[in-house]
């Protein structure tokens, strides 16, 4: 019989690498609007997914987590970040960071591999 099995597993921040990559990769070479679903915990986070292409986050973790006042504190860590790099508003911020506005496209796909594999843990249990 089948059931269901209410186990909860929230995302964390070490998860954030691979889709804002994908996110980064493929901004401007297809027409559709990017979500960063998974991994963000910061207002740093919510940066670093704009600037990569993605038009929405999501918090759901972040929020079951820490509650839902943490939202305030997430956007407020996002403003900050954006007076303190002079960005007058989020459109500006878009894709900035894609790899299409990179000035060495090449170099953007090394450098996520090298940082990939200087991250990956290689031991066996």
């Amino acid at each position: 019989m089948l059931e269901v099995n209410p186990k909860l597993e929230l995302s964390t921040s070490a998860e954030l690498l691979l889709p804002l990559r994908w996110i980064a990769i493929l901004y401007g070479r297809i027409p559709v609007y990017f979500t960063l679903t998974i991994g963000v915990h910061y207002g740093e986070d919510m940066v670093k997914a704009v600037m990569a292409g993605a038009r929405a986050v999501l918090v759901a973790s972040e929020l079951v987590e820490k509650g839902i006042p943490r939202a305030k504190i997430l956007l407020d860590e996002f403003s900050y970040w954006m007076d303190e790099h002079e960005y007058p508003s989020v459109h500006q911020m878009l894709g900035v960071m894609s790899q299409q506005k990179v000035q060495e496209p090449a170099a953007f796909e090394r450098a996520n591999y090298m940082k990939a594999l200087t991250r990956f843990d290689h031991r066996l249990p």
